[in-house]
């Protein structure tokens, strides 16, 4: 019987960190896959068009503003 009881209290340790250090190590390697991903947006946001087609990267998506000749004619009549 005392050799059931040393068992369980053995167990019961080594189950009280295994859930908590698996957590740490996924909240470890989603910081790190973050980082990355951040080192490789900045990189990638200081390359020219040039350079981002000679990686064969295409070109990054920057807003445009694209007004259509006659736009401000046909806003002005639906007035």
């Amino acid at each position: 019987m005392a050799d059931t009881q040393t068992r369980a209290a053995r167990t019961s340790k080594r189950h009280l960190f295994g859930p908590s250090l698996k957590s740490v190590t996924m909240m470890i390697a989603d910081f790190r896959g973050w980082r990355r991903t951040v080192a490789r947006r900045r990189a990638l946001a200081d390359l020219t068009a040039d350079q981002l087609n000679d990686i064969g990267h295409p070109e990054a998506h920057r807003p445009a503003l694209d007004i259509k000749a006659g736009l401000i004619t046909n806003m002005m009549s639906m007035r």
